[in-house]
Order: structure tokens, then sequence, then C-alpha cells
């Protein structure tokens, strides 16, 4: 085993219950595990099982780092930055934070809950299957869907956590290991398409690519429509500007806020959410705490 530690500096005023409370959603614990001021979480660092292990201090993350072999500079680089998403390190809210202060909706929101993060996955590829899976289902059924397809296609760390799958053992899956655990053909289709993808090489999916580029790659894949892919560019990219108007808890939470008795349509949602543009994600955000108590 090779183990290494690192600290991460955090901002002033992080939240880091909101980040902890993510972590927590899974209460199974396959591949993640909250206690306390801890999370634990199993990945894949091309190819050998990691855990970060990371404990939140008032002003720093520290992380024990413990592989299942060696990890050499590039794994050691995608640790890093699958430390940054797990953090919810990407997007800086303050700039949002200042251009709502005044703003009827979303100030009050603000002024609740100051510093609102978005955790993001650990890898492009878990955001995206991620995406896949919650498609057009509630949270708990996708989070049920995810454990399943963690056990299927993940890889074990010796601390008994699983890793989430890397693209080439989600491309080794079969249609019907899939649609025997509860996955619709069309979700387990798609799952196995964008997996062989990039087990091929036909997708690129690495967190330094450009959104924009990203964005017409992703949408030009049969299942894949554009809440797949404004949700993968969230929390696989950290991209500040995504437009969630196909979010039905967007939608509803914004139904809440206007006092409407009707959900808006995707047309409505989207033409309002533009006036919050270059900070969409963050108004995303929002929309989903007011509802939730955490972020969606």
């Amino acid at each position: 085993m090779t183990t290494r530690a690192l600290t991460v500096a955090l901002p002033a005023h992080y939240r880091s219950a909101d980040v902890l409370a993510f972590h927590a959603r899974d209460g199974a614990g396959l591949a993640e595990q909250v206690s306390g001021e801890r999370i634990r979480k199993a990945v894949l660092m091309r190819g050998v099982p990691v855990l970060l292990d990371v404990t939140l201090a008032p002003q720093a993350a520290h992380c024990q780092i413990e592989a299942d072999g060696a990890l050499d500079a590039a794994a050691m680089a995608c640790v890093h930055e699958a430390l940054r998403s797990i953090l919810a390190l990407r997007i800086d809210p303050a700039p949002f934070d200042a251009c709502v202060r005044a703003d009827p909706v979303f100030g009050p929101l603000v002024a609740r809950r100051p510093g609102l993060r978005i955790v993001q996955s650990a890898s492009v590829f878990e955001a995206l299957t991620w995406a896949v899976i919650g498609q057009q289902i509630n949270l708990p059924f996708a989070i049920g869907l995810r454990r399943s397809f963690i056990a299927q296609a993940g890889r074990p760390h010796s601390s008994g956590l699983w890793c989430y799958p890397e693209a080439a053992d989600a491309a080794r899956l079969d249609l019907d290991t899939l649609t025997s655990r509860k996955f619709s053909r069309a979700k387990a289709e798609t799952l196995l398409r964008v997996a062989r993808m990039a087990a091929d090489g036909a997708l690129h999916l690495a967190q330094d690519d450009d959104p924009a580029r990203a964005a017409p790659r992703l949408l030009a894949i049969k299942g894949i429509g554009p809440w797949t892919v404004n949700y993968t560019l969230l929390r696989g990219y950290g991209h500040a500007d995504c437009s969630l108007e196909g979010d039905v808890a967007v939608r509803e939470a914004l139904r809440r806020l206007l006092g409407e008795t009707e959900k808006p349509d995707h047309a409505r949602t989207q033409a309002w959410l533009a006036q919050y543009s270059p900070h969409r994600t963050m108004a995303a955000a929002y929309l989903w705490a007011s509802l939730a108590g955490t972020a969606g």
C-alpha cells in the first residue's frame, strides 16, 4: 500500500456541513462514508484503488491517501483534482452572492445561507454516469441504482469500501446485468454506450476540457439530452453557468418562490435563469437548497 498525506486549505466561511451532508446521502456507505467531520471515499485512479480519507478542520482539509498500488505523477494529479471536486472547491460562490445581494428572489436565500457550495464528482466519468442514472427518477431510487452500478462494475479497496468504476470497468458489463437490477433498458443502453465510448477513446472525458467543447460532444450521444449534459458539466467540470431548466426540482423551487400554482415550463424557466448568467449553476444550487436544505 502507498500512503501519502495532503493538506488542502479551505476558504473562509467554508460550509463543511453542506459538503458532509452531500457525501452522506447514501446511508449504505458502499463507496463513501461520513462520520463526524470525516469523509472516506474510495476511487479508482488510473486503475489503482485509492481511499481518500479527509478530515475537515476550520481552515483546512487534512487528507490521508491510501492506494492499493503505486501512484505515478499522473495518478497523483488526478488525486489532487478529485479532492478539489469532492471538497466543492471548483466554483467560488462569492461572485453569485455579490451579484444577487439586492435580488428579490435570491437575495433572501443567499442571506440565509451565504457561501453555499456545490460538490463535484471525483471524475467526469462518475459525473456523467451519475447523471444518466439519475435521469427522470427520484433521488432515493437513483442512489440505489448508483449503489448497484458500483457493486457490479466497481472494485474493492482494502479498506472495505468500493471504488466507483472507471470507464473500462463499466464497459465490460452486459445489458442483462443492468436490466436485471432495476435499470430501464434505455438507461442501461446509455450507460454502456458512454462507458464503451470512453474506454475506446471515442469520448474524451477530462476535467481540464473546455465545457463549451464538451457539451456538443455529449449532446451528440444517443440517450443524452440537455439536462444530462448540463448536470455533467456541473458535477464533472465545475462549470459555473449550467442552465438546469430541465430539472424538476429547479422548476418546483421556482414555482414556490414565485408563489404560483403550476411549475413554469422549460422555456420560461430557461428564460428566467438566463438573467443570472454567468452564474446559473449557483442559481440552481440555491433553488435546490430552498427545497431540500442541501444543494441537489
